[in-house]
């Protein structure tokens, strides 16, 4: 590969590559051992790798980093409270929240995609804004409705002593049970019988496409070959120590795989189509015949409720919330997450979002630790690791607003033309 070749890629995934550093320093000076980190990561991105998932397709429409996720964590959290109030616990307690997350995130996604529909081209910020109004529509509901004009009768879910929901709400008790680990604890294994029960699915689902003529014999034979290697490699006491720790939540990692079929599977559909041409230029979409606004409507109403959807597996395996602040940094964190995968704010793909994901969370865990031996202070890791996650996003809003001047330079749109021809 030439040398300008090897320059490009670096340049392209500048952020991706200074992450991987970062994540490599951090934790040589952590002190950590690498079985707890492993086990730390499983954890977080058991719990975050769906919201950042649910990015995918308002980029992929052109609209940019949708900030505006914040608010469908606010119906997530709505949804929980009638829940608990209600005493419905366990399995039936999150299915129930994930149906009445439904309409109420949907409602807000349509809301916010008529109101991003006036505001092209300033979707990010838009979408700002949007959460910081919700949140004060949301404050108002759950300190002066709910427990005053609402009555609420569940012991621990009002503020004592006064009106309002009360700081912190507990998913582990009620007459329920609560909705604690209601989806991770249906089927939990460790880590070498989630890899063989995966690589298993993996070698049989190649097979069966083979002899379906779904894909060519070569394609498949490297599926199968792969999940052999990585069975053969966990043989090995070395590797099997490393993910000794790890508890894997089979059911919870089996909703976001769907996710990404689902992410791939619309993408191959005519909406799908739809959503691409809106990104690539709206003008030209509008000139084919494509209702752009529809599309995009459409796109951060899925966004939407996706992210009220996650936002419900991250509670249940947290097993509490805070009632004023949990919803408030969803769409920074899943924003710099995905794009310290490579992304960037009009290309993501499901690789890119659980790649970022890994090392965005990877900081997390082995940062405040790594301050503290380094400085004497594990909040120096913290400060960090938030002005990480802002860099991060300003960092991609300028390399996009630097390729937008570069596009428009007559050199470099005389080269571009050329090359597409």
């Amino acid at each position: 590969m030439a040398k300008k070749d090897i320059r490009s890629i670096l340049r392209q995934n500048a952020v991706t590559v200074m992450f991987v550093v970062l994540c490599t320093l951090c934790m040589i000076f952590s002190g950590q051992t690498v079985p707890y980190v492993i086990y730390e990561l499983f954890g977080r991105l058991s719990r975050n790798s769906f919201i950042v998932l649910a990015l995918i397709i308002p980029i992929v429409a052109g609209m940019g980093i949708n900030f505006a996720i914040t608010i469908g964590a606010m119906a997530a959290q709505i949804s929980v409270l009638w829940v608990i109030e209600w005493g419905v616990g366990g399995l039936p307690g999150f299915l129930l929240a994930m149906a009445m997350t439904l309409p109420i995130a949907s409602v807000f996604g349509f809301l916010i995609g008529k109101l991003l529909n006036k505001m092209k081209g300033q979707e990010m910020i838009g979408g700002l804004i949007l959460g910081y109004f919700a949140n004060g529509l949301y404050q108002l509901l759950f300190l002066f409705i709910f427990g005053n004009l609402i009555p609420l009768k569940t012991s621990g879910l009002v503020i004592k002593g006064s009106t309002g929901v009360a700081n912190t709400i507990d998913l582990t008790g009620g007459a329920g049970g609560g909705i604690k680990y209601a989806l991770d604890g249906i089927w939990k294994t460790d880590f070498g019988t989630a890899l063989y029960v995966v690589c298993g699915a993996i070698a049989l689902i190649a097979i069966v496409s083979i002899v379906l003529k779904k894909v060519s014999a070569k394609k498949g034979a490297i599926a199968v070959g792969a999940a052999a290697v990585l069975c053969a490699l966990y043989q090995i006491p070395a590797v099997a120590a490393l993910f000794s720790m790890v508890k894997v939540p089979m059911v919870t990692f089996g909703v976001v795989g769907l996710l990404c079929l689902f992410n791939i599977a619309i993408m191959k559909t005519r909406l799908g189509q739809q959503f691409r041409a809106v990104g690539q230029n709206r003008t030209v979409a509008n000139a084919s015949g494509i209702n752009v606004d529809r599309v995009r409507l459409i796109a951060i109403v899925i966004s939407t409720v996706l992210a009220g959807w996650g936002q419900l597996m991250f509670v249940q395996n947290m097993g509490s919330f805070q009632t004023y602040g949990a919803h408030e940094q969803v769409g920074l964190y899943a924003g710099a997450a995905i794009l310290v995968g490579g992304a960037s704010i009009r290309k993501a793909t499901n690789g890119q979002a659980i790649l970022g994901c890994i090392l965005f969370h990877l900081l997390f865990i082995v940062a405040p630790p790594a301050a503290k031996n380094l400085f004497g202070d594990a909040a120096i890791g913290e400060y960090f690791r938030v002005f990480i996650s802002y860099g991060v996003i300003a960092a991609a809003l300028v390399m996009h607003a630097w390729s937008g001047i570069q596009k428009k330079k007559p050199e470099n749109a005389l080269r571009e033309a050329s090359a597409k021809n």
